[in-house]
């Protein structure tokens, strides 16, 4: 889904050019972490010059299609997560362990020409927008925290984690980050999610589909997810 252009907030001061990291099966958020086994020589080449300079790299998921030009370069989504290097381990074989922590949306407005191994692209942050109208935030938060507690497993270190979350008194856009980046949806339900600033609308996209995701689970007999935290990622 490629958003509106009502629903893309950029701030053209928070403008810039980002290392492109494109996967088929992975869509970063902010707020959140994955660990990642970078191998492909191209996104060695990639981590190596995000180590030697601000260590930010944006993660964008590859459009449907891209089986037949991965080598090259496939269609992108047009909204990416730039996330930082947090943790790096080089591995002898010459591969790396990564640790990523999603920092903001952004939207790609121009891949640059293919100077180097990678992919580049010019971008514009994405911010958050809040309707002055958001009569509905506050019940829309905690039914999405109740959904979630149904979701999950019956773990206490999650339920102390969602506890948490709902103390800290976390945004409405931080808590729909986490959990679209946490919960079991199709990478196309998690682009779009990615893809919504307009948290309202992000709220209750995600509302929906924690709903239709609890009773599918109820209908298989209450089983909650045992995916989580999500699985390491390989590049």
């Amino acid at each position: 889904m490629i958003p509106s252009d009502d629903s893309l907030q950029p701030s053209t001061a928070a403008a810039g050019t980002v290392r492109l990291f494109p996967l088929p099966n992975l869509v970063m958020f902010p707020h959140v972490v994955q660990p990642l086994h970078v191998f492909e020589p191209r996104y060695c080449d990639l981590l190596e010059d995000a180590l030697a300079g601000d260590r930010t790299i944006a993660m964008v998921m590859l459009q449907p299609g891209w089986e037949s030009d991965y080598e090259g370069r496939p269609p992108m989504a047009s909204v990416a997560c730039v996330t930082k290097v947090v943790a790096h381990e080089r591995l002898p074989t010459g591969r790396h362990n990564i640790l990523l922590r999603g920092l903001r949306r952004v939207a790609i407005r121009q891949e640059l020409p293919a100077k180097l191994s990678f992919r580049r692209a010019e971008i514009e942050t994405l911010e958050d927008y809040y309707p002055a109208s958001g009569t509905r935030r506050a019940n829309s938060q905690r039914r999405i925290l109740e959904l979630a507690r149904q979701i999950l497993p019956d773990s206490d270190t999650l339920q102390v984690q969602l506890n948490d979350l709902l103390a800290g008194e976390s945004s409405l856009g931080m808590l729909t980050d986490v959990f679209a980046f946490t919960l079991g949806f199709s990478t196309a339900v998690k682009q779009t999610l990615l893809s919504e600033c307009n948290v309202d609308v992000r709220a209750a996209i995600l509302e929906e589909k924690l709903s239709e995701l609890a009773d599918r689970l109820q209908s298989a007999d209450g089983n909650t997810l045992s995916d989580f935290p999500p699985r390491f990622s390989l590049n």
